[in-house]
């Protein structure tokens, strides 16, 4: 299988790392706006992130990569593995299983910086895995897919969208090396950013997800078989990162970390390789499956968030009860123990008279 990068203007249309994929079938002006306040609005989320992250901790990570380590297992070793058993076990059409493939084979996007943030994860441990696992893809990509296809004997040759991986890192690493500045500088204001990211994070996954499904209704099509996979396989991604990462002991905040990094890939990159790949007539049975993998994505990573919030709002709860069985408790051990001094003291009054008293007579 021979990889190369083109020069078309496929790769400079997708310059920002939008989750969901833009420019099928659409006008060039409403593509170039779409993707340009896109672009933007993921730099400025970016650099909101950034100011949660302490150089600090992110040196950390780098000079003891195990958390990442397993990340990168996850992400190029357990995602490609689970995309070839689905194509093989739904004996998909050889484009359909290109597209599952190449889904599987593509670093972690953003979306799951927003996600690990929304449930108190690792950020510094987040940021640096999708920074290292879209650099990483730049060999790992090509490896993976001519390892899982060498049994396939395609008549397409894959095309690595080396420039579109260039400008995502661009896009991705400037916004948080400022977020990271400004943190270190002011420290109370980076948490005022961060309030405001999270806002504009949530505002932003809406709109890209709405906008992407209008503006690419005519690569929908109604095969249920691609649907079906497209909802287990973020699913899948989610429980085995998070299974992997319990295994090799990291902690509890980390094991969401990485469980959301692996079960959240690349939307746009997979649709920039597809594109780039074939031709029109079969990207009609290919862009489905990751039009239906974002918004799956997007609907996994709503549940875990509200399902966190729920377990945390519980274990406040149960907090909230036990701190006010321990103030009754110890106000009830306090008000025995006010009585029994004073029915003591009581005692000693009384005892001097007692002492002299017989009865019948005074002495």
């Amino acid at each position: 299988m021979r990889v190369n990068c083109s020069s078309s203007s496929a790769c400079t249309a997708n310059s920002s790392e939008g989750e969901l994929p833009v420019g099928l079938e659409v006008h060039g002006n409403l593509e170039l706006v779409f993707t340009v306040v896109s672009a933007v609005m993921m730099g400025l989320l970016m650099f909101s992130l950034g100011c949660s992250v302490e150089f600090r901790k992110l040196w950390a990570h780098i000079r003891r990569p195990w958390g990442i380590a397993v990340g990168l297992l996850c992400q190029f070793g357990l995602m490609p593995l689970t995309a070839y058993l689905l194509a093989i076990s739904f004996s998909l059409k050889p484009a359909q299983a290109i597209a599952v493939l190449v889904m599987g084979c593509c670093p972690g996007g953003t979306i799951s910086n927003i996600f690990t943030f929304w449930v108190e994860g690792d950020m510094d441990l987040s940021i640096t895995m999708t920074t290292c696992s879209t650099v990483a893809a730049l060999g790992m990509m090509p490896l993976c897919l001519y390892l899982y296809t060498l049994s396939w004997n395609l008549e397409q040759n894959l095309t690595i969208p080396y420039q579109n991986i260039g400008i995502t890192l661009v896009c991705l690493t400037i916004p948080v090396a400022f977020g990271i500045y400004v943190n270190y500088r002011w420290p109370k204001q980076s948490k005022i950013i961060l309030q405001i990211g999270a806002i504009v994070g949530g505002v932003l996954l809406l709109v890209v997800a709405v906008a992407g499904v209008v503006l690419a209704k005519g690569s929908w099509n109604s095969d249920i078989t691609l649907l079906t996979i497209s909802f287990i396989f973020p699913l899948i991604g989610h429980v085995t990162g998070f299974l992997l990462a319990l295994l090799t002991h990291q902690s509890w905040q980390r094991c969401r970390t990485i469980s959301l990094e692996t079960g959240a890939q690349n939307i746009q990159m997979c649709v920039t390789m597809l594109q780039l790949s074939f031709t029109a007539k079969q990207l009609v049975q290919m862009l489905s499956f990751p039009l239906a993998y974002g918004l799956f994505q997007l609907l996994d990573g709503f549940l875990i968030v509200a399902a966190y919030k729920m377990y945390k709002r519980r274990l406040k709860n149960e907090h909230r009860k036990k701190d006010t069985g321990c103030a009754e408790g110890c106000h009830k051990k306090k008000s025995t123990s006010l009585k029994e001094t004073g029915a003591f003291l009581e005692a000693l009054t009384l005892s001097p008279c007692q002492s002299y008293f017989l009865p019948g007579m005074w002495i």
